[in-house]
């Protein structure tokens, strides 16, 4: 693992290097990684340095221990392909430096690392565009697990959230499940609306979505609506767990890991 001496002082990459599309995963065990860790506690952020030097990669790994701090790491390194966030600094709202990271750099994945195993939390985490909610609980393998799942470009959502763990195909029982990686077909879903899923996935909302897709705002609405109904949910976040729960990810949606000559149904 590579660590810097001084996070806030470390090389940045101009934005434009990184790929025009913001739901291109990134590639485990092929070059370097860089995640960005924002926590206060010391002993913490050791450990996670071991977990993190376990990767399948050579990790860059740069800190900050406080709101402010963390907000200048990552402006300073927009090619970041991860962060992972504490939800519980001292004398912060971690929600709202969630938010404030999701706002400014949409393309940057962020993971909540927190010591709260709260239903409520864990939610209101993924409905706010986390691509991962980690329970400093977890055993070392499960957050490994849960790290690749996440830089693959998939959604890490611990058992008690959904009663599957999506990182290790387990139950909360312990059981064996299946792990389907679905297709946009096998959903039930168009092109397009597994492009407007994508960026669900990503918590964004529908204006947003709108720039993005260069789509109407009431066409993005009927998009939502239909896959709403495709995944059997009344909310984007039940579609967020749900989509954690099939195994759904951004490149899968995308068609980037799709068989040769596999296509989902054509749709505007």
């Amino acid at each position: 693992m590579i660590q810097a001496p001084d996070p806030l002082a470390a090389g940045r990459t101009p934005a434009a290097s990184r790929p025009a599309s913001a739901t291109d995963p990134v590639r485990v065990g092929r070059g370097l990684i860089k995640i960005l860790v924002v926590d206060d506690h010391p002993l913490i952020l050791e450990a996670l340095r071991h977990v993190l030097a376990q990767l399948e990669a050579d990790v860059l790994v740069l800190d900050a221990s406080t709101a402010e701090a963390g907000r200048q790491l990552i402006d300073g390194h927009p090619d970041a392909d991860l962060v992972l966030l504490d939800l519980t600094l001292h004398g912060t709202d971690g929600f709202e430096l969630l938010g404030d990271f999701r706002a400014a750099h949409p393309a940057v994945p962020v993971v909540v690392l927190s010591a709260s195993e709260r239903h409520v939390d864990m939610l209101r985490a993924l409905d706010m565009g986390a691509m991962g909610y980690i329970p400093k609980s977890v055993t070392k393998n499960v957050m490994l697990q849960a790290l690749r799942l996440v830089l693959s470009g998939g959604i890490y959502v611990p058992a008690a959230a959904i009663g599957h763990d999506p990182a290790t195909g387990r139950t909360a029982n312990g059981a064996a499940t299946p792990s389907p990686r679905p297709s946009p077909r096998a959903l039930g879903i168009t092109d397009r609306q597994a492009e407007v899923l994508a960026c669900i996935l990503q918590g964004l909302p529908n204006k947003l979505i709108c720039r993005r897709l260069d789509l109407a705002e009431g066409t993005v609405k009927i998009h939502v609506a239909a896959i709403l109904r495709a995944l059997n949910v009344h909310n984007r976040t039940q579609a967020v767990i749900e989509a954690s729960r099939l195994g759904v990810t951004l490149d899968r949606l995308l068609g980037r890991d799709a068989p040769t000559g596999a296509q989902s149904p054509a749709g505007a």
